[in-house]
């Protein structure tokens, strides 16, 4: 059996950097950093779903009128509810009792704690990462539902949130397709006129995109775009480490690169203000209770875990460009 003082090791470690570990997810993801920053990572505290507010329809009482005119005061629906599903995830951190045997001494065995906890965390921020572009149909729909089923290609069609999309045009994004929509693949004489109709097609008055993500092709086509004049760059995601351009004071980030989770030739349109990352409370990436000790084998074994999902409160000012 697995030393107990190995265990409290593994668990005061795991505990002690569980918050961090929810912070540096976030700070390593350009759409969580985001998100955060604006207040949308909004921790749920339970129920058989998750429910995101939206209005889908303005007030049916408004009414132009002279004098004694009979006033509109019949009531108006205009507040609904998206109901997204929790998705779950888990790493393990395993130690065996070879390995505590092997590493034998305090000073050892923490090495070799630490250096396990440490790939655990980048383990589950790299597959986060990635879900967060994702569909949501990897491991049999176990996956979060991330921007390719918020925003997906093919706006008219599926369900997100239990809302049919080809029933209620209000839950549908923008979508613009470079050679369809367009007339031409995008390129470096023709991106900035693209993102231009893109971005006017996902505003509404001040409400407009904040977060533009790129995949390699499409963020080095408006790289190449402004490099006969003066690039301008954000200085707070540059800090964060991210790769950055501005577009109508809107941050162009580079979510490609080596295991790039953004979809080839996309550039996606984001307005933060209505995407939401709602974790329960008490599965926020935190080590889970009780440790466990295999009834047929020398080892402990300890979990990270996380439940929640992506969430969206409006469709129709996201927007994606895409060949």
């Amino acid at each position: 059996m697995a030393s107990p003082n190995i265990s409290e090791i593994l668990t005061t470690t795991l505990e002690s950097r569980s918050g961090a570990l929810a912070d540096n997810v976030s700070e390593n993801n350009a759409i969580l950093r985001r998100l955060k920053e604006k207040g949308k990572v909004r921790p749920v505290g339970g129920g058989t779903s998750i429910y995101q507010e939206l209005e889908y329809a303005e007030n049916s009482t408004y009414k132009r009128y002279s004098g004694y005119e009979t006033l509109d005061i019949s009531p108006s629906d205009v507040f609904s509810a998206a109901e997204y599903n929790w998705k779950q995830a888990a790493v393990a951190v395993t130690c065996s009792g070879l390995e505590m045997l092997q590493n034998s001494g305090k000073e050892r065995v923490i090495d070799l704690i630490e250096s396990r906890v440490s790939n655990a965390e980048r383990t589950m921020q790299n597959n986060i990462a990635a879900d967060m572009y994702s569909d949501g149909t990897a491991d049999g729909g176990k996956q979060i539902g991330g921007l390719q089923s918020l925003i997906a290609d093919d706006p008219t069609t599926g369900t997100v949130g239990g809302i049919n999309r080809a029933n209620y045009a209000f839950w549908r994004s923008q979508m613009f397709d470079a050679t369809t929509t367009g007339g031409a693949a995008a390129t470096a004489a023709n991106i900035q006129g693209y993102m231009n109709t893109m971005w006017l097609n996902t505003s509404r008055g001040t409400d407009h995109s904040d977060l533009i993500l790129a995949d390699n092709a499409y963020f080095n086509l408006y790289w190449q775009s402004l490099q006969a004049i003066q690039r301008i760059t954000s200085e707070s995601q540059g800090e964060a480490g991210f790769m950055t351009l501005k577009y109508m004071g809107a941050d162009v980030v580079f979510d490609g690169g080596y295991n790039g989770a953004c979809p080839t030739n996309h550039m996606y349109f984001l307005n933060t203000d209505y995407i939401h990352f709602r974790p329960h409370s008490d599965r926020n990436f935190t080590p889970l209770d009780p440790d466990r000790f295999a009834t047929n084998q020398d080892a402990v074994v300890k979990l990270i875990g996380f439940a929640g999902n992506m969430t969206m409160s409006n469709a129709f000012l996201q927007g994606i460009l895409k060949d």
